[in-house]
């Protein structure tokens, strides 16, 4: 009886390992930085910073590089091809590319790639430690926030014409960030919403802020954002339905100012 209780216990501390196992840090925390300091480091570990966009969080810095660009340069892809860092007064916190690879690549992901840049990004901001933000690992790339929430691919078209027509309404969109071109029918763009529209992260999560800009892909005659209730929630994996509902209004919010650029 002692030995099958001894069995039981160690199976039952070997599940729970196997389970905190399976959860991956959204975000990489390191010490506070200042904005030039960072893009110093990001570009001697081989990246190019595409964009910067000030918000009440801090700065966040839009990273890129051919991997990176190349990996994502597939129909529905694009948004992995672009990297986040928040960098403010307290903390630097980098957007896992591995949590996000996965989530954004979906069955094309790859995992050489992201864990290169994860490798360069620690070696340049080291050393690093993981968010509370996770989530479990195999499920990102099927995740959605409950029953009835949108996917991944269910992204919202918010601008219909040529693809040369809409990169133009973008860069010409006040307060655009970046527009970054991964092969000649794709891009992705990092546009800024009304400031009314933006303070959802002021309410949620100043934290995870690198959330914005907001990004839309631009290509085959389509500009399309991510939905809303499917992007915050992946970017808060620790939110709940009684938080979502504190800002029911957003998600319509954000795609009718997308809409708006995009007309």
């Amino acid at each position: 009886m002692k030995k099958l209780l001894t069995v039981g216990l160690l199976s039952l501390s070997l599940m729970a390992s196997s389970a905190l196992a399976d959860l991956l840090t959204a975000y990489k925390i390191g010490a506070a930085t200042d904005v030039d300091s960072a893009k110093t480091k990001l570009a001697g570990a081989g990246f190019e910073v595409v964009g910067t966009y000030k918000s009440d969080a801090g700065t966040t810095l839009l990273y890129t590089n051919a991997a990176l660009k190349a990996m994502a340069d597939k129909e529905n892809r694009g948004f992995a091809s672009v990297g986040r860092i928040l960098v403010n007064d307290t903390q630097l916190s980098i957007a896992n590319p591995i949590y996000f690879g996965k989530a954004f690549m979906q069955k094309e992901y790859s995992s050489d790639v992201s864990t290169a840049t994860l490798a360069s990004l620690e070696k340049a901001f080291g050393p690093l430690k993981d968010s509370e933000d996770k989530f479990e690992e195999n499920d990102l790339a099927g995740y959605h926030f409950m029953m009835g929430m949108p996917y991944y691919e269910d992204m919202d078209v918010v601008g219909v014409g040529t693809t040369a027509d809409l990169v133009a309404k973008a860069k010409a969109s006040k307060g655009v960030t970046a527009v970054v071109q991964l092969s000649a029918d794709r891009y992705v763009a990092y546009v800024d919403m009304d400031k009314r529209t933006n303070g959802f992260v002021k309410k949620i999560g100043l934290h995870n802020g690198q959330i914005l800009p907001w990004a839309v892909l631009i290509e085959g005659g389509k500009a399309k954002a991510h939905s809303a209730k499917y992007f915050i929630a992946i970017s808060y994996p620790l939110f709940t339905m009684t938080e979502f509902m504190t800002i029911a209004t957003v998600p319509g919010a954000i795609t009718k100012d997308l809409e708006k650029i995009f007309k």
